[in-house]
C-alpha cells in the first residue's frame, strides 16, 4: 500500500462571526483557490473530495450537499461525508489512498458557530432520553471536568491559567484574577466560537514530492472512542487519546498540534500522550486561538503539516477530538522523509 502525505493545507480567516451563510460556501470558495495556487493542481486532479460539518450546526437536513457548490458542478466528482470534525474525513481519505483507489484527495470542514446557540447545539451530541433534554451545555461540562482534576490534585488554577499565558501572551497573575465563567473556568480558560472552515490536500507520497519539497507523510494515524456516558468514565483522563498513542510511533516526536477547547484538556492530552518538555505544543494558538467548529482538529493537522513543509519539524503529532469531554480523540503521526 502507498505511503500518504499531506502536500497542501489552508483555512478560512477565523472570525467570531461571517455574515456568509451556513453552508459554508463563501468560506470555502477561496481556500479552495488557495490550496489549489499553493500546490500547481486543480480540480481535476483531485481523485476523492471528502468533507466534514454538521447539520445540527447549519440548522437543516444535508447541509453539506450546499456546500458542495464550492466545488462545482463540472467536471462530476467522486464525495464523501462525515458529520463531526474533517479530521475523521481525513482518515477516510487516506484509506481510500492506501486503498490505491485515488492518488489523491481534497479533504475539508467548516462551521458557522455563531449562526446559532453553540452550548445548546452541542448537547444534542448527549444521551437523548437521560441527558440532553436537561441541556447541559458544553462549558458547563468542561467545567466539571477541570474541577474533578483540581479536586484530585492533578492540575491547579494555576496551571491553567499557564497554559492560556502561553497563548495570550498575558501574565499568570493578571489571568488568575479575571472573575470566573463557568467555575472554575475563566474566560481565558475556553476556546471562543469561531466561524471557519481549512482545506488538506492528501495524495501518495510520490506524487506529493512532485508538489511540495518536503510532504509532510502521515506515518501513523489511529482513532479510538471512550464511553458517551460522562458517568461511567474517569473525566480526568483519556483512555482513548492513550490507546490510540500506544498504537503509534512518538517517539523523536518535536512539535504537537493538540485540538484542546479548554485549557485542562491541554494537560489530560499531555498526559495521554507522553509529551514531554522539548515538544513545542500549539505553536498555531490551538482551539484556545480559534476553534471552528468541524475544522478545528484538521487545522491541527494541517498546521503540524505545515511546519514539516516550512523545515520546523521533522516529527510532528496532531490530534483531534470530538464529543464531550474529550469522548473521541484522533491522533495523526506525520513526518519528514
Amino acid at each position: 500500500m502507498p505511503d500518504v502525505a499531506i502536500a497542501g493545507f489552508a483555512k478560512a480567516p477565523n472570525v467570531r462571526e461571517t455574515p456568509g451563510t451556513t453552508n459554508g460556501v463563501e468560506m470555502l470558495v477561496p481556500i479552495f483557490a488557495e490550496v489549489f495556487a499553493q500546490t500547481g493542481l486543480s480540480k481535476q486532479d483531485i481523485g476523492f473530495w471528502c468533507s466534514g460539518s454538521s447539520d445540527y450546526l447549519a440548522g437543516r437536513a444535508f447541509s453539506f450537499i450546499a456546500a458542495v457548490d464550492a466545488i462545482g458542478a463540472f467536471p462530476p466528482i467522486h464525495e464523501s461525508h462525515v458529520e463531526m470534525d474533517a479530521a475523521w474525513a481525513l482518515y477516510e481519505a487516506w484509506l481510500k489512498i492506501k486503498m490505491g483507489e485515488v492518488e489523491t484527495a481534497l479533504v475539508y470542514g467548516f462551521g458557522k458557530s455563531s449562526a446559532g446557540q453553540l452550548r445548546r447545539v452541542l448537547a444534542l451530541q448527549l444521551d437523548p432520553y437521560v441527558v440532553t433534554p436537561l441541556w447541559p451545555d458544553s462549558v458547563s461540562i468542561a467545567g466539571i471536568q477541570a474541577r474533578l482534576g483540581l479536586e484530585a490534585g492533578l492540575w491547579s488554577e494555576k496551571d491553567l491559567a499557564e497554559v492560556a499565558a502561553r497563548g495570550t501572551g498575558k501574565d499568570v497573575a493578571e489571568l488568575l484574577d479575571t472573575p470566573y465563567y463557568a467555575d472554575p473556568l475563566r474566560r481565558h480558560d475556553i476556546a471562543p466560537i469561531t466561524d471557519g472552515a481549512a482545506v488538506v490536500i492528501l495524495s501518495a507520497v510520490e506524487r506529493a514530492r512532485e508538489i511540495v519539497e518536503r510532504p509532510a507523510v502521515i506515518t501513523g494515524i489511529e482513532h479510538r472512542v471512550d464511553s458517551p456516558v460522562l458517568g461511567a468514565r474517569d473525566l480526568t483522563c483519556s483512555p482513548s487519546t492513550e490507546a490510540a498513542a500506544k498504537a503509534l510511533d512518538l517517539d523523536g516526536v518535536d512539535l504537537a498540534e493538540l485540538h484542546a477547547p479548554f485549557t485542562h484538556q491541554e494537560l489530560i492530552l499531555r498526559t495521554a500522550l507522553g509529551l514531554g518538555d522539548g515538544v513545542q505544543i500549539n505553536p498555531s494558538g490551538g482551539a484556545l486561538a480559534a476553534n471552528p467548529m468541524f475544522s478545528a482538529g484538521l487545522a491541527r493537522i494541517g498546521e503540524a503539516a505545515v511546519r514539516i513543509h516550512r523545515g520546523e519539524s521533522r516529527k510532528a503529532v496532531a490530534h483531534a477530538t470530538s464529543g464531550p469531554a474529550l469522548q473521541q480523540n484522533l491522533v495523526t503521526v506525520l513526518e519528514a522523509r
